[in-house]
């Protein structure tokens, strides 16, 4: 029986981490950051909740 190599995740450098901060302010959805960094959205959701950053769209009205 095969085994199945798991893919090692590329460390972020300090500027992905920079740019992921300046995608957050600007209220990019999750798919275009992964599509703007290369990354997953996983990853881009893990990050941000390592460096304590909200995903949540900030200008949106809480009625709709």
């Amino acid at each position: 029986m095969a085994t199945q190599m798991q893919r090692q995740p590329k460390p972020w450098t300090p500027e992905e981490e920079a740019k992921l901060k300046t995608l957050v302010k600007q209220n990019t959805p999750t798919r275009v950051m992964g599509l703007k960094l290369e990354r997953t959205e996983q990853s881009i959701r893990s990050k941000a909740k390592k460096l304590g950053i909200s995903l949540k769209p900030s200008n949106q009205s809480p009625y709709g």
